[in-house]
């Protein structure tokens, strides 16, 4: 018993001393006891206050990721919005064109795109079953597209403008020159407008449209501006870079001209009487 007092009697005489010391502290109202309890409180409060200020931090946190969410969730939604503006705006100038138009032609949904090589193609969702034949024209309210080259009963292939393969006569305006317009296989924003005239006024900026002598397209129809042009020494022609007003990485709906155009041919071969 006496050993287990003297190993324990030193926590006992400290704990005795530390209790008696707390109560003299928070009864007595000594001014030093008061400044010291003063002092404690400040201490205290000032740890409580950084502790409030890291779980304001930390709700800050929370809140930021909420409305992070929220942001994401407009963004997306006014994107959908535009994304529908851009096509009702698209939709509304097919409507417009097709009462505009002096042809007949088939509203087509474009439902597959190979843009990205020599040969481009798109995949439209209209066939021999609406009507649709092999060369006829395709266009959209800005300019020519292509060409169908490939019918199936629901589905036509269109061979765009962007494929070296294509190709069509095309006039420059206002000097009404004649020229052949094809891609050349280079950049995808222009084409090559030859065999223009050097002694012709051509300037950048002027329009380029289809002529009449094209099979497959009405005369007259947009087919884009003139971005840069040059004469190579001893050339007797303009070579002259065409930049298309149809664009094919947006495109959704176009239309193919079910009417083809009258040639010169069909003119000296009608059996008609001419009045």
């Amino acid at each position: 018993m006496n050993r287990l007092w003297e190993r324990i009697r030193d926590w006992v005489l400290l704990g005795v001393l530390v209790i008696t010391s707390l109560v003299i502290m928070l009864t007595a109202n000594d001014p030093m006891l008061r400044g010291l309890r003063a002092r404690s409180l400040e201490a205290t409060a000032s740890i409580e206050s950084m502790f409030a200020g890291l779980g304001r931090y930390v709700r800050a946190l929370d809140e930021n990721e909420v409305l992070r969410g929220q942001n994401i969730e407009l963004s997306n939604q006014v994107a959908l919005m535009r994304t529908a503006q851009a096509e009702n705006q698209r939709l509304e100038a097919m409507l417009g064109l097709r009462d505009s138009l002096s042809f007949q032609v088939q509203a087509a949904k474009v439902i597959a795109k190979d843009i990205t090589s020599e040969r481009n193609f798109i995949i439209i969702d209209v066939g021999s079953d609406h009507g649709i034949k092999e060369n006829m024209a395709v266009i959209d309210p800005s300019g020519i597209v292509g060409k169908v080259v490939l019918v199936g009963e629901r589905y036509a292939r269109v061979m765009t403008y962007l494929n070296t393969e294509f190709f069509t006569p095309a006039n420059v305006l206002p000097a009404y020159s004649d020229g052949s317009l094809r891609w050349d296989g280079g950049r995808f924003d222009r084409l090559l407008l030859e065999h223009v005239v050097r002694s012709a006024a051509v300037s950048v900026g002027d329009q380029v449209v289809t002529n009449g002598y094209s099979t497959i397209y009405h005369p007259g129809y947009p087919i884009g501006v003139v971005d840069t042009l040059y004469a190579a020494p001893g050339m007797s022609t303009w070579t002259i870079h065409v930049r298309p007003h149809a664009r094919l990485d947006n495109l959704s709906h176009v239309f193919v001209v079910t009417e083809p155009p009258s040639t010169y041919v069909d003119i000296l071969t009608d059996p008609s009487p001419i009045r």
